[in-house]
């Protein structure tokens, strides 16, 4: 069977149309789109497709119908006129300096009025860009199309950075206002970005643009549907499942796994595959991490680091969904939103009456990515996590508690701690303990509520039960006395699992993991 043409990096519409790689037909959205409305925007993770949805525009809009021969937009009634279409891309630009925004826009706008024989202006850079809007209108005869794509990216770039951050704002704020105020020149306008910002007051001018993020009618408009999964990709997958000695409905199951589950609409409408890691795996018939293989944004990392997660409240996480629609990215702000947003938690339930939206991690790549990149934070860099973490594999397989814990131990000690601001120091080594058994992939269960209380940590595989309680500045006596005072370990007196209970004490002087006891029952 020859290998499908995946277009993976490739996000311009006439690449893949031209060169025969698949292409999942997106352009009935994109009718709905026109019929029913004149001004969008759009939020969807990185890598999730967004530049190609905006390059199908643009040859939709440029008229350039035979591209399109096949797919849904050409059988409707749809006139194929051609219009000018400005289009602004800011996903390649480096906004690390004061000047950048002014550049990109000087650039953009000096390329439009080239092409369109407009005279060279000293006229700011918003008035240069209504006077582009007019001519082409009147040029042409149409109205003008405008496309705006990672509209966001300065403003993320600059969450360590208030002051530069507010002067990009100003910037993008004066810009994007002629999408307001150039009504009777334009057609159609759509913005892309990872997010929405609330609190930059850019969409409080631009309220003329309808946010179709949440939306239930396009929430398959970015990304790959379970159906469209069969339908394009079956060969593939059939490629996968025969490399790799499973059967296709295993290798659909696996790939259902680890990049399924994104939600974007509360009401319903269909569960997302990542198409980037979705196409790799593919094309590598190799089952990976591919969308973490892109290194977490740089703006996530800065957020990350300025602040405390309750990292065992990312399983099942109840937010209002007012909270998620607007974002605040700054370093004071809840880091939840942001991380919605991003794509690394997904809804998973949407309660109407108290309006509460409930967010977990949409699938094993996601969840596996985060804790690594989580852990890459906390360890120096010279620490080899993957090792480490495979190292722990091999103790808690083997029932070997001790060796475990000396390992933790070690680990602790590596922590860079001062890299995080700690007020509850024994729910930071808490969560350090959680991660790593994340990562190693048990069946774990944090604070297990029994009748008689809570356990800390109970952690089991197919051999053994670790029922394990923590101090702080304590005695690993102390923590022994808790389980059994408290009967932690009768729920599982009849399991055939060999039970192991762990008292640990962490010391608040040392930063790390002071003594424990183990014993078997």
């Amino acid at each position: 069977m020859r290998q499908p043409l995946y277009p993976i990096g490739i996000q311009t519409f006439s690449d893949i149309i031209e060169n025969g790689y698949i292409y999942v037909d997106k352009t009935e959205y994109i009718a709905k789109l026109l019929s029913s409305g004149k001004y969008y925007f759009l939020s969807r993770p990185r890598r999730f497709g967004k530049s190609l949805l905006i390059s199908t525009l643009e040859e939709v809009f440029r008229g350039n119908r035979e591209l399109f021969n096949g797919l849904y937009i050409s059988d409707t009634d749809y006139d194929w006129a051609p219009h000018e279409v400005l289009h602004i891309d800011f996903s390649g630009t480096n906004c690390s300096r004061p000047d950048s925004v002014a550049n990109k826009l000087h650039s953009t706008v000096s390329n439009w009025e080239q092409h369109l024989n407009i005279p060279a202006s000293e006229a700011s850079i918003e008035q240069r860009f209504r006077n582009v809007i007019q001519c082409a209108h009147e040029k042409s005869g149409r109205q003008v199309v405008i496309l705006i794509d990672e509209y966001d990216k300065p403003l993320l770039e600059t969450v360590d950075n208030p002051e530069l951050q507010e002067k990009f704002r100003t910037q993008l704020r004066a810009f994007y206002g002629n999408l307001k105020n150039q009504d009777k020149h334009i057609r159609f306008a759509m913005l892309t970005g990872v997010t929405k910002f609330g609190h930059l007051s850019i969409f409080s001018d631009l309220n003329n643009l309808q946010d179709i993020s949440m939306l239930e009618e396009f929430a398959g408009i970015c990304g790959v549907t379970s159906d469209e999964l069969r339908h394009y990709f079956d060969d593939g997958v059939g490629i996968l499942a025969n490399r790799r000695g499973m059967t296709t409905e295993e290798a659909y199951e696996q790939l259902r796994i680890n990049y399924d589950g994104y939600r974007f609409s509360p009401l319903g409408g269909p569960n997302i595959y990542n198409p980037f890691s979705l196409l790799n795996c593919l094309k590598a018939s190799w089952i990976r991490d591919y969308w973490f293989q892109t290194g977490t944004p740089t703006f996530l990392v800065k957020l990350i680091m300025s602040r405390q997660i309750e990292l065992q409240s990312l399983d099942s996480l109840k937010v209002p969904m007012q909270s998620v629609e607007n974002v605040s990215y700054d370093l004071k702000s809840s880091l939840i939103p942001v991380l919605y947003q991003a794509g690394y938690l997904t809804i998973k339930d949407y309660d109407p009456f108290t309006d509460l939206l409930t967010l977990s991690f949409p699938n094993r790549e996601v969840q596996r990515g985060f804790l690594i990149s989580l852990m890459n934070l906390y360890v120096p860099s010279d620490n080899d996590s993957a090792f480490s973490i495979a190292k722990f594999y091999e103790d808690v397989k083997q029932g070997d508690a001790e060796a475990f814990m000396t390992r933790l131990q070690s680990l602790f000690a590596d922590f860079n701690q001062d890299a995080f601001n700690r007020i509850n120091l024994e729910q930071h080594y808490q969560d350090i303990t959680y991660l790593v058994f994340k990562l190693l992939g048990f069946l774990i269960h944090v604070e297990y509520k029994t009748s008689s209380g809570r356990i800390d940590m109970l952690v089991k595989n197919d051999r053994y039960i670790f029922v394990m309680e923590f101090k702080l500045n304590s005695t690993p006596q102390d923590a022994l006395r808790q389980i059994d005072e408290k009967g932690y370990m009768l729920p599982f007196k009849a399991d055939n699992r060999k039970l192991i209970k762990i008292g640990a004490n962490f010391s608040d002087k040392t930063k790390s993991l002071d003594s424990w006891i183990i014993e078997e029952v």
